[in-house]
């Protein structure tokens, strides 16, 4: 059973979610240098690197990462990325239990607009409602107290550090171990956290 998710494209009135793809590079290397001053715990491609970066990913969907363009559905650009990654089955079975969403990036101008906020109701939506996931992880370098807040306001629960757990992107550690604060939703909390998130969205 391949780990890579066949996921449709997930649609929101500020932002669609497509499988990330070649076709997303022009826009994706515009997006990736509006303004880098939000990137210094995240790793985001400079626009050179763009090939490089979606060959990348594709080659991670062995690994089980599903990886999706975030594209603003009010000028249809892709303003960046998020993923499905890391996921863990039930024991001796090969349905899902839980995975991670990560690898989330958006352009300078997209942020603070709701389109996290909307990206992130549409990947829980159809993680605990079509694959009946008990839970999903979300984390951050430990020093990156903009994303910790961030993941805090959208509902998930912080769990803790832990210490040395992944590749750091900051720059000059490469090769080099962060600690990752973790934060999850379960899905006994996820009708309190999608009720959050549509009332954010409508706010918006």
């Amino acid at each position: 059973m391949s780990p890579y998710l066949d996921v449709p494209v997930l649609r929101g009135s500020l932002v669609r979610l497509e499988p990330l793809s070649p076709g997303h590079a022009p826009d994706l290397a515009k997006a990736a240098e509006e303004d880098r001053s939000s990137y210094a715990f995240t790793m985001v491609p400079r626009a050179a690197g763009i090939d490089d970066f979606l060959a990348a990913h594709a080659a991670r969907g062995a690994e089980g990462l599903t990886p999706f363009a975030q594209v603003r559905v009010s000028d249809g650009m892709a303003v960046g990325c998020t993923s499905y990654c890391t996921p863990r089955h039930w024991p001796g079975r090969t349905d899902l239990c839980a995975l991670e969403i990560g690898w989330t990036w958006l352009s300078g101008s997209a942020q603070g607009t709701g389109i996290n906020v909307e990206a992130k109701l549409l990947l829980l939506t159809y993680a605990f409602e079509t694959l009946n996931l008990a839970r999903v992880d979300l984390k951050t370098d430990a020093r990156n107290q903009r994303s910790r807040r961030a993941i805090e306001r959208l509902g998930a629960r912080f769990e803790g550090v832990l210490r040395q757990w992944s590749p750091s992107w900051a720059p000059g550690e490469a090769g080099l171990l962060r600690d990752s604060a973790m934060f999850s939703v379960i899905a006994t909390e996820w009708p309190e956290v999608q009720a959050g998130l549509r009332a954010r969205l409508a706010r918006a």
